[in-house]
């Protein structure tokens, strides 16, 4: 039996569905999926349990550079 990490990416592989992977953590893989108006991230863990965060939100242009900088300047250490 192979791991829920890699049956997770197969489901999402055939349903064409965009994601990236990532390890912020040592004890699991984040998985971030791009959907219409939505960004989800799944943290797969060692064991195959799965937690997941969901960001929705419009489309929407609401800045350009200036909101770039704006939010760098926010948000130094």
């Amino acid at each position: 039996m192979s791991h829920p990490l890699y049956q997770f990416l197969g489901r999402l592989e055939d349903a064409k569905i965009h994601f990236t992977l990532a390890r912020h953590r040592e004890d699991t893989v984040l998985v971030t999926l791009t959907l219409v108006g939505e960004r989800v991230e799944v943290d797969v863990f060692e064991d195959g349990h799965m937690e997941v965060s969901r960001f929705p939100g419009s489309e929407d242009i609401v800045g350009g550079a200036e909101l770039v900088e704006r939010l760098i300047d926010e948000n130094r250490d």
